[in-house]
């Protein structure tokens, strides 16, 4: 039963950077770009080296190549790798690590951590400090959890906060792109045997639920109502349904 989730989940994970198109991880590729160049990201934050190249998308942190191969080692319950140039990351992924950061991170998890501490050897220090939690602060939430509760989640189990949105690449613009477009009335039109008997008043039981609900149409109902005409635009003979019978 737990290989099967596990199939499940490896391979859901795989549907999803599939859906993922070059155009936008080509985006991700260019704010990850641009986080790994701020002054608290330019370092590793196990080891300190400079220029990290790949991160922890569960723990929110920029690290170097060899203490990801450490990461690696502790297991995917404790931190999941990816390359900041090689992967293929989500756009929630992403957003994550924009509202993470090492300084984030290791205020939490090397508070109790003395400056001079000498962290060699690196594999003892990075199980220390996050499977042990040696150093971890003991009067602050974790902000990576934290932040994960943030982000809302959304129909396809995934979402981005909407405190988070001016992260999320060209979201920001293109909603509100949105907002400034005037609303468009539409017209739906009667079928040409029922537009004589269109009722001016509406029918018993009618409530602002049901006008509600029958805004809430599908792609295929739009299409459909396409068939009809309209009214108010188009004059037609109504044929009664008696003379039927007899066009040939």
């Amino acid at each position: 039963m737990c290989i099967y989730k596990k199939g499940k989940v490896k391979e859901r994970a795989m549907n999803e950077k599939a859906s993922v198109s070059k155009e936008l991880n080509a985006k991700h590729t260019k704010v990850l770009e641009g986080l790994v160049k701020l002054p608290e990201n330019r370092e590793c934050a196990d080891c300190r080296s400079r220029a990290p190249r790949w991160a922890s998308i569960n723990l929110g942190i920029f690290i170097c190549m060899q203490c990801s191969g450490i990461h690696r080692s502790l297991g995917v319950h404790i931190s999941k790798v990816r390359s900041t140039t090689l992967d293929t990351w989500l756009p929630e992924q992403v957003v994550f690590m924009q509202m993470m950061g090492n300084k984030k991170s290791n205020d939490y998890w090397e508070a109790e951590l003395s400056p001079d501490f000498d962290r060699n050897p690196i594999e003892k220090f990075i199980n220390a400090k996050y499977v042990q939690k040696k150093w971890a602060s003991k009067t602050s939430m974790q902000p990576a959890l934290e932040v994960s509760q943030e982000i809302s989640v959304g129909p396809s189990g995934r979402g981005i906060p909407k405190k988070a949105r001016k992260y999320s690449l060209d979201e920001d613009i293109f909603s509100k792109g949105l907002a400034q477009m005037p609303p468009t009335a539409r017209n739906r039109g009667a079928s040409l045997d029922l537009m004589s008997d269109v009722a001016s008043a509406p029918p018993n039981g009618f409530t602002a639920e049901n006008d509600m609900s029958s805004k809430n149409v599908d792609a295929t109902t739009d299409l459909f109502s396409l068939l009809y005409v309209s009214d108010a635009k188009q004059e037609r003979t109504v044929v009664p349904p008696s003379r039927w019978a007899t066009f040939e």
